[in-house]
């Protein structure tokens, strides 16, 4: 995989927007920019902020989430780098929070802001972060995402935005796969269990699938 030479956070603009659900990948941006004392600055012909790293751009697209794309398409088009060298940083509702992973590659999972980057990157084969925001509930999707954070789940989420920062400064200066084997935790294999007797199998109801819109 090529070098990551930009970085896009996905969010909304404004004061309104600032601590919600859906400006994680903002917060871990603007975590970056301070790392490397790095100034933001509106520009205009991308619709984004954009912050200039050793080696990396850092971009907040201002268009609002669902059209995210205009801001990373034409970006990378004009530097004429390849989607791979794109890395996206955004909010995942199948996480719950404080808790982040690292993906090659893959569709939207009803994310409109990454159907955005991915029709506007032409592929879905870029590099990204996913920050946990859990699952709606009972709550409407969009109250859920545009909602602010509880304060008992301030603590995880700082701790979720400090590991997102630290696996994206790894994936710049060792690689993506570096980052995601250093970071993704994985599932602890399930012992195997002896099988139990016909006559003792309680039946179970699977739970149908739930792919929110976000």
């Amino acid at each position: 995989m090529k070098p990551i030479r930009i970085i896009v956070g996905l969010g909304n603009p404004g004061r309104d927007y600032a601590a919600t659900r859906h400006n994680v990948g903002f917060m871990v941006l603007d975590r970056l920019a301070a790392h490397f004392g790095a100034e933001w600055k509106l520009e205009k012909a991308y619709k984004a902020e954009i912050a200039a790293g050793p080696g990396v751009l850092l971009v907040k697209p201002q268009t609002f989430m669902n059209a995210s794309g205009e801001s990373a398409g034409p970006l990378m088009r004009y530097f004429k780098f390849e989607p791979e060298q794109v890395f996206v940083v955004y909010d995942d509702i199948s996480f719950p929070v404080g808790t982040m992973r690292l993906r090659a590659g893959g569709s939207a999972g009803g994310h409109n802001g990454m159907k955005s980057l991915i029709a506007h990157l032409g592929t879905e084969k870029f590099p990204r972060l996913r920050v946990g925001i859990s699952a709606p509930g009972q709550k409407q999707m969009v109250s859920h995402v545009l909602g602010k954070f509880a304060p008992d789940e301030r603590p995880p989420l700082d701790e979720a935005l400090l590991k997102a920062t630290a696996a994206t400064l790894t994936a710049l200066r060792d690689g993506f796969d570096a980052a995601a084997n250093q970071f993704n935790i994985r599932k602890e294999k399930k012992k195997k269990e002896k099988p139990q007797p016909l006559e003792a199998e309680q039946p179970s109801e699977a739970a149908p699938d739930a792919e929110a819109t976000t």
